[in-house]
């Protein structure tokens, strides 16, 4: 049967009168509803399906611990686990794609995934400045995102400049110095990569310490560090425990929201809805509240409110990943356990990361590689584009997601490309002074285009960066009202409309600042 609003909007009596009601407090969701709670005069509203502890004390360890990702392990008690399928490549490929699933997991507390990430935060580049400013309008650019990314920051190595801040809620370092991360940079340099010493700086890329929003272990979350001090505001309500079912829509207007508070349905009604629930979980609620393809809701049921490709461009950047063992006992890294990246080029101009790890992988995701194998993370580009779909009309179903990885050649051409740079780079004379190769493929295969193919494509995996699952430009516009809806925004990294060039955990924040600005100057 569809879905009738009416009756959804009559199934409890929630709290009334909010200015704004924002469904997630994630990385962007956190720092909306902070920036948006500092006018005393506007109500906010922050709803959060998992718990919402409201002091560092009470964040639980695994979150807190920036040194591992031990949360982000499927099944853990922090994070929400989703299957994930990869579509396959065209027919005319010639390589063997097995059939490959995925555990993807997304965290489950205030602070959402950035609250269990690898505490890289990398800004967006100027190319994906352009490209988010050509969807969404000027707010995007890369001048006018400068002064949003200084005032998110303190800089601890550059400090207060033209370029970075000196006073923002998150601190970012540059990963300190470690045997494993001075061997990689000896060898990319000897190779001819430049040296990068500020990846937040504009620039070409090259070889060098990754920035990182973890100080002295801890991992300093945008809920931690934007939320957490404004909980004490009068006019910001933060509830934890509130699984949201759907937007209510009544004649073209966001109204409210249906929940599940405890297991008893409710109502939480506002002058504005915002979803930020992650690029997995907006655009499901989208979705389940009628806005999104026609023809696949109405297979659900669904009375679609908005006609739009809602889920139909997803963004996510695949990873291959090698491992080395090291010659001799290595100390631990000061901070994030991937405390170097080279960022380069493959001959089609297209950019690729090597991402290299200073502890074994089974104890940066317990469970998961061998003992004592460092990982070296191959990231490709987001290129190919996966899809997003409901499975069923029930809330609690999950969203089918499928991964667009190496689905044409060119997708294939970079990643061979970026596999035989690794190869090279971790079997060089400067990198075997600390590990070994393992696992890397041969000469005789890494000489092989196909056969090179059909590895990457057995091993290929996902870095869980998903984006543009309610993209500007087709979903939205650049200040996240939902298309067609009035009073409904979009604020997370589905937004995007496409996955950032580098991992987006800094872009996510930039996204809540920038629909927080928006907002407040509409």
């Amino acid at each position: 049967m569809p879905h009738d609003q009416s009756a959804a909007a009559r199934a409890g009596d929630g709290p009334r009168g909010f200015d704004v009601v924002i469904v997630g407090g994630g990385s962007a969701g956190a720092v909306l509803a902070a920036r948006l709670s500092e006018d005393p005069a506007r109500r906010v509203l922050l709803l959060e399906a998992g718990s919402a502890p409201r002091t560092p004390a009470e964040v639980p360890d695994a979150a807190l611990d920036g040194t591992t990702v031990a949360a982000s392990v499927p099944g853990h008690a922090l994070g929400w686990t989703y299957r994930a399928s990869l579509l396959a490549p065209d027919a005319a490929s010639g390589i063997h794609m097995p059939q490959r699933e995925y555990d993807v997991v997304r965290g489950r507390l205030i602070g959402g995934s950035g609250a269990v990430n690898g505490g890289y935060f990398v800004r967006p580049r100027p190319a994906d400045h352009a490209e988010w400013a050509a969807a969404g309008g000027d707010a995007w650019s890369e001048e006018n995102a400068l002064p949003l990314l200084r005032a998110m920051e303190t800089d601890v190595d550059y400090g207060d400049t033209e370029i970075h801040g000196g006073s923002g809620p998150i601190p970012v370092r540059r990963a300190a110095e470690h045997p494993v991360s001075q061997a990689f940079e000896a060898a990319c340099l000897a190779a001819g990569s430049p040296s990068d010493p500020d990846k937040n700086a504009p620039g070409g890329g090259g070889v060098g310490p990754v920035p990182q929003n973890v100080t002295d272990g801890v991992r300093r979350s945008p809920a931690m560090q934007y939320l957490l001090p404004a909980l004490s505001r009068e006019n910001l309500d933060v509830r934890g425990g509130v699984a949201v079912m759907r937007v209510i829509v009544r004649s073209g207007r966001a109204v409210g929201v249906e929940a599940t508070v405890a297991g008893d349905r409710t109502v939480f009604t506002g002058e504005e809805v915002v979803l930020a629930s992650g690029a997995i979980a907006t655009p499901q609620l989208l979705q389940l509240s009628g806005i999104g393809p026609a023809d696949d809701l109405r297979a659900h049921g669904i009375r679609c409110v908005a006609d739009l490709p809602v889920g139909q461009a997803l963004s996510d950047h695949a990873s291959i990943t090698l491992s080395v063992t090291p010659r001799t006992t290595l100390p631990a890294p000061d901070g994030s356990p991937f405390p170097t990246a080279l960022h380069a080029s493959a001959l089609t101009g297209e950019p690729f990361e090597l991402l290299v790890g200073a502890r074994p992988l089974d104890e940066i995701v317990p469970g998961i590689g061998a003992p004592n194998a460092l990982p070296v993370m191959v990231n490709l580009p987001a290129t190919g584009r996966g899809s997003l779909t409901l499975q069923s009309d029930d809330p609690a179903a999950p969203p089918l997601i499928r991964y667009g990885y190496l689905a044409d050649e060119r997708d294939r051409g970079i990643a061979r490309h970026a596999v035989r740079v690794a190869a090279d780079l971790i079997r060089s004379r400067e990198f075997a002074v600390v590990a070994e190769s393992d696992d890397a493929p041969g000469a005789r295969l890494l000489a092989d285009d196909g056969a090179l193919d059909t590895w990457v494509a057995s091993g290929i995996g996902t870095t869980v960066h998903t984006c543009a699952t309610a993209p500007m430009g087709t979903v939205a516009d650049g200040a996240g009202r939902v298309l067609g809806i009035d009073g409904l925004r979009v604020a997370d990294t589905s937004l995007l409309p496409a996955a950032p060039t580098r991992g987006p955990a800094a872009s996510a924040v930039l996204v809540g600042e920038t629909i927080a600005r928006a907002m407040r100057t509409a």
